[in-house]
């Protein structure tokens, strides 16, 4: 245990260095991800139609290895951060397409058909009633996605792509403390990553969305919890 804190104490800039790496790894990677994804998934659950091709296509990139893609990549790209960048977009694309068309393609008929009774347009639709309503959802495929792109990131190292993996591999160099002290940072970054979505999901989701405290719990108060006048006795 003393052999990993003086780890942290000694090598502060270097986790900091490896650290800063990673996440750009990671934010490079959950872009292209969303930015392929979010929109197909949208669109395919407004239009109520290709849900067998996202949900093929999540399927077979399940299937896939990331450490096999990485491979594979090697030897059309070589050693670099591409080959890191194919696999966990390949990784991370599934939930995210996944949970945006089902998010999208479950919104309540009624609600919709209410809209477009209103006069709305599909656009009008889409921004003011569908997504308000899918944004739950569609943030909890986006922190599935960040939190296995960050523990998988790592792999980078096998590529040449630096980070946190670098460390982790590296026994050699930096020992058994290194290769703890590399590995609880980066589960301490897919708790921060996840934590940090899971507020900005709360932020977006529509006030009617949120179940209040008072509401979370099923067990019903004790006598002694309610107010006199409205203490109901238990007992005949």
């Amino acid at each position: 245990m003393s052999d990993l804190f003086n780890f942290y104490g000694d090598h502060v800039s270097l986790l900091l260095d490896r650290t800063g790496q990673h996440l750009v790894i990671v934010a490079i990677a959950l872009v292209i991800s969303l930015a392929v994804a979010l929109p197909a998934g949208i669109l395919l659950g407004h239009l109520h139609r290709g849900s067998l091709l996202a949900i093929n296509i999540s399927n077979v990139l399940r299937a896939l290895p990331s450490l096999a893609l990485i491979a594979i990549s090697l030897a059309f790209f070589g050693l670099s951060r591409l080959n890191i960048t194919i696999a966990l977009v390949a990784l991370a694309i599934p939930p995210v397409l996944t949970n945006a068309y089902t998010a999208v393609d479950g919104i309540d008929p009624d609600a919709v058909e209410a809209a477009r009774g209103m006069g709305m347009n599909e656009r009008q639709v889409l921004m003011g009633v569908e997504l308000p309503l899918a944004w739950p959802l569609i943030f909890a495929g986006i922190r599935a996605a960040s939190v296995y792109v960050v523990a998988t990131a790592p792999l980078a190292a096998i590529a040449g792509g630096g980070g946190l993996g670098d460390i982790i591999v590296n026994q050699a160099t930096y020992g058994l403390a290194g290769v703890i002290a590399a590995t609880i940072v980066t589960v301490a970054l897919a708790f921060a990553v996840d934590g940090a979505l899971g507020l900005v999901q709360r932020a977006v989701t529509p006030t009617g969305l949120v179940v209040s405290r008072e509401l979370h719990t099923i067990v019903p108060p004790a006598e002694s919890d309610l107010p006199a006048d409205r203490a109901v006795s238990l007992h005949p």
